[in-house]
């Protein structure tokens, strides 16, 4: 069976403006349906932790939700109803700053840019964008290559 490398970003979001919330239930999905990629944690840390602390979701009550195979919509509808019908917006932008203002270590980084043959001049830092590139590597590997 093929599996399949997630390609949505972290720094996606879907309607309710929550980032990484559509990778996350990509990843989840695939995982769901037999097909994620073995290298990616359906649920791990780093930014799928950091969104279920960042609102409040219990992992367990999320990955049993996931079972049932929604769509991207239902995932959000579910997400508002946990919250009682209203995110708070202050908890988004906090969330969604983390997000964006990650870095990854140093070491990780150079890992990263190193693999896509690129120089480590100091300019890309953000861990959403070598995240990115990290994963379109994976997929040119396993899927073009």
């Amino acid at each position: 069976m093929s599996t399949i490398i997630p390609l949505i970003s972290s720094g996606t979001c879907g309607p309710l403006g929550i980032l990484h919330l559509p990778r996350l239930w990509q990843k989840v999905s695939l995982d769901v349906a037999g097909k994620l990629n073995a290298e990616y944690p359906a649920i791990g840390g780093g930014y799928d932790q950091m969104l279920l602390d960042a609102f409040g979701l219990d992992k367990e009550v999320f990955s049993a939700f996931m079972q049932s195979k929604p769509t991207y919509p239902q995932l959000e509808a579910w997400v508002l109803e946990q919250k009682g019908g209203q995110l708070d917006q202050a908890a988004l932008e906090a969330f969604n700053a983390s997000v964006l203002g990650y870095n990854h270590t140093d070491d990780t980084r150079k890992e990263i840019l190193a693999a896509n043959g690129i120089e480590d001049n100091g300019t890309l830092l953000d861990a959403v964008n070598l995240n990115n590139l990290d994963d379109w590597l994976g997929f040119h590997i396993n899927v073009i290559k």
